[in-house]
């Protein structure tokens, strides 16, 4: 089996797609990688190195969710036909909803990651106003949806988030994500510290609730602090920040993030819009308590085993960060919980059988139409 993926660079999809593409190697699955937002750093690429049987193709072309971006959705299709036409693959599994569009006869999977509608709506509390741009974006969006064999999402608030804002897909399914355990390392002794990671200029990562408020345990935030699409460059958010009770310390690397995971006591999952939400996965695969955002996608990932704070409320966040800080055994327990439900239901492995069944699947039904 040939499988031709689409990713990005610049958010969690460029780790998810990761994991994915190991995976399908490992098990004996012929992939063709095209990335896209940014030519990808060294570091971002070193996993290749592994997989030296992927066909990966870098490039810039912007994403549908950035401004200006129409001419390089144009383009980027017209450069996915070309590399289909090339490479003759099985299945295309496409991480952006526009190449759902492409007119191809194979079958075309269309992962809904997240979109700027529900995020709006989640941030905002309404839908957007229906400017030039997003009458365009909304339009993309929906036309790959509908064009679509099949639209996966990481979760069923998201898979109904696409029904409610876009259309009702011709068939769909839950895939959720998932990463591979032994990248972490949950039994190094932990320090008294909060750990939250997300990209600052993000209103959905919702990182400054952190702000307000003083906590028993030292806070440490990571995150891109400038908006990759310059369109919406103006400075630094975290700017005014006392950084004497916050520290907070920019981008960083995989290994830097798993070291600080391993080290922290508590997880603090600020987001108000997260479809899924890679890195309190990750936090949790480190053993540290989560103190959650009570948001209907945290409640299904995490169900029984996170610690919830009221929605978007900073200071129901700290009393429940205080509470876990002050008490050694409940952060034992909230750790514990969240370490066995993330091996249990959202490792890599789990993650890639599904989708490579989901491949077989439309193969069968492609070969007997």
């Amino acid at each position: 089996m040939h499988v031709l993926v689409t990713a990005d660079t610049i958010g969690g999809v460029w780790t998810y797609a990761r994991e994915l593409v190991t995976g399908l190697v490992r098990r004996g699955v012929r992939v063709t990688l095209v990335s896209f937002g940014e030519i990808p750093s060294p570091a971002q690429t070193e996993w290749l190195d592994t997989v030296r049987s992927v066909d990966f193709r870098a490039t810039a072309f912007r994403l549908e969710w950035m401004q200006e971006a129409r001419d390089d959705i144009d383009a980027s299709s017209e450069y996915l036909h070309a590399i289909i036409d090339e490479v003759r693959p099985d299945v295309l599994h496409l991480n952006q909803f526009a190449y759902g569009a492409l007119k191809v006869d194979i079958p075309k999977i269309v992962v809904a990651h997240s979109d700027v509608v529900s995020w709006w709506a989640s941030v905002k509390g309404e839908v957007p106003n229906e400017i030039p741009w997003m009458a365009w974006y909304r339009d993309v969006v929906q036309s790959g949806l509908e064009q679509a064999t099949t639209v996966v999402a990481p979760s069923r608030w998201m898979l109904d988030n696409v029904e409610r804002y876009y259309c009702e897909p011709r068939a769909s399914s839950v895939i959720y994500n998932g990463r591979s355990p032994l990248l972490f390392n949950p039994h190094v002794s932990k320090e008294a510290g909060i750990v939250s990671v997300g990209r600052l200029w993000d209103s959905g990562k919702q990182v400054s609730l952190l702000l307000h408020g003083v906590a028993r345990m030292p806070i440490t935030i990571a995150g891109t602090e400038q908006h990759p699409d310059e369109v919406f460059r103006e400075g630094s958010p975290f700017a005014f920040i006392d950084r004497t009770r916050v520290r907070v310390i920019g981008h960083q690397s995989e290994g830097q993030l798993r070291h600080i995971y391993s080290r922290a006591s508590i997880y603090a999952a600020t987001s108000r819009y997260e479809p899924f939400g890679l890195a309190p996965l990750e936090a949790a695969l480190s053993r540290c308590a989560l103190v959650a955002n009570d948001i209907p996608s945290f409640r299904e990932i995490w169900g029984e085993s996170a610690c919830y704070f009221d929605s978007n409320d900073a200071a129901s966040l700290f009393d429940a960060l205080n509470r876990m800080a002050g008490n050694r055994d409940l952060r034992l327990t909230f750790a514990n919980l969240a370490y066995n439900r993330a091996r249990q239901y959202f490792n890599a492995d789990r993650m890639v059988d599904e989708y490579l069944a989901l491949y077989r699947k439309l193969g069968a039904r492609t070969q007997a139409a």
